[in-house]
């Protein structure tokens, strides 16, 4: 894709700041288990972070308005390494969570600016195929990241020095770009009802997202141990449903590209719905069923991100890619602070098989709310129409099909 070329040093940091984010999720839950921490201190330290994330979203915008996006970046990420660094130097649980807070307010302010940036360098047709690019990424890095662990262990000094150096050499590529940067936000006060009415759609997808995918990702494991997996079972299970979110991740952003963004996220969260009813009703009784459950429902469910995302920011003016930006992150921490302890108390009161049937009533309850913006909405706006036609002018089977209905219809006024 040629329009990604210019934005390659963007996604460069993007990658190597996800790597290490993904690798500090994961090793400060291993390290405070080998601390000794209590398992509900844990817990809070994963409420801290998405406190921060949202925190974040409230105020970031007006330091972007104020100084710039490169700025913000690299103040952000310095922040952010330092916290890495301080977490072994103050093991203890309490400075753990107001570490894992003031991270989490870092990496939803880089995330914002990457976000922002990104969408304002495309076009509405090549929206969703860079969003999903993006993802890619973020998939491929936060798995990739995760073998660190082994190499240099949880124990001790040197890992935290790794998560350290990735988030700081984040900040060579966004430092070696272009001088062109994008338009500065309209305003510098973050507006819940602005983004709203942008798209509803959108913020109901980023709560739904937030209380699906966060979920996943954090209950996965304890779901996967439910049913019988061993402790590399798990990492196959979870590992299964980031390789069906990176499958599909680049087709449904292609035809969200060239059709209706709102009957693509019909299809795949339907597809979300679908793919944990069948979790729920077979996961437990075979692996395979399971493994092939969580595929398809990694397949479905991860790129419902860049599909609300793409369909908000086609929405959005020229200054308003930030608030679009901080607007989506608040919805899903919104969602993400909720998820796992309703999920929690779901396993705990009725078992691991209605676990993904929870995933499948919120899905299901999103679907109703993409009908009933569809309803609201109307017909597609003209750069919707505009995707279509293109469809329509490179796929003969589309062309030859919209042909004869257009014939079918002028024989009907005819007659």
């Amino acid at each position: 894709m040629k329009a990604l070329l210019p934005l390659s040093p963007l996604l460069a940091a993007a990658a190597i700041l996800l790597a290490g984010n993904g690798l500090q999720g994961t090793l400060i839950t291993l390290r405070a288990g080998q601390e000794g921490f209590d398992a509900s201190l844990i817990g809070l330290m994963g409420t801290g972070y998405y406190g921060g994330f949202l925190l974040s979203c409230l105020f970031t915008t007006r330091l972007i308005r104020a100084v710039g996006h490169i700025r913000v970046f690299a103040g952000l990420a310095a922040i952010a390494a330092s916290v890495s660094l301080t977490m072994v130097l103050w093991i203890e649980p309490l400075s753990w969570i107001l570490l894992r807070f003031l991270a989490g307010y870092c990496f939803a302010g880089l995330f914002m600016v990457i976000d922002s940036w990104l969408n304002a360098a495309v076009s509405n047709e090549a929206r969703a195929r860079t969003l999903s690019v993006y993802r890619l990424l973020d998939l491929a890095a936060v798995t990739g990241s995760q073998f660190l662990l082994p190499v240099f262990g949880a124990e001790g000094f040197a890992i935290f020095a790794v998560m350290a150096i990735l988030t700081t050499l984040s900040l060579v590529p966004v430092s070696l770009m272009d001088r062109s940067s994008p338009a500065l936000p309209e305003e510098s006060r973050f507006s819940i009802k602005a983004v709203w009415d942008i798209s509803p759609l959108a913020c109901i997808g980023c709560i739904t997202i937030g209380l699906t995918n966060s979920t996943f990702r954090l209950m996965g494991p304890l779901y996967a141990s439910e049913i019988g997996f061993d402790t590399a079972g798990i990492a196959t299970f979870m590992s299964a449903g980031i390789i069906g979110g990176a499958v599909l991740q680049l087709p449904l952003g292609w035809l969200s590209d060239r059709l209706d963004r709102r009957w693509v996220l019909l299809i795949a969260t339907l597809g979300a719905a679908g793919s944990g009813f069948l979790l729920s009703w077979a996961g437990g009784s075979s692996h395979v069923m399971a493994l092939t459950g969580i595929f398809l429902f990694g397949a479905f469910a991860l790129p419902l991100y860049s599909l609300s995302a793409a369909h908000a920011n086609d929405r959005a003016k020229s200054g308003q890619f930030v608030l679009i930006a901080a607007g989506l992150s608040f919805f899903f921490s919104i969602g993400a602070m909720a998820g796992p302890p309703i999920a929690a108390g779901v396993l705990k009161l009725f078992g691991p098989d209605f676990f993904f049937t929870y995933t499948s009533l919120i899905h299901l309850a999103f679907v109703g709310a993409t009908l009933w913006r569809m309803a609201a909405r109307g017909t597609p706006d003209m750069k919707a129409k505009k995707r279509y036609a293109t469809l329509l002018r490179t796929s003969p089977f589309m062309y030859k099909l919209a042909h004869q209905r257009s014939a079918a219809r002028t024989e009907k006024k005819h007659h």
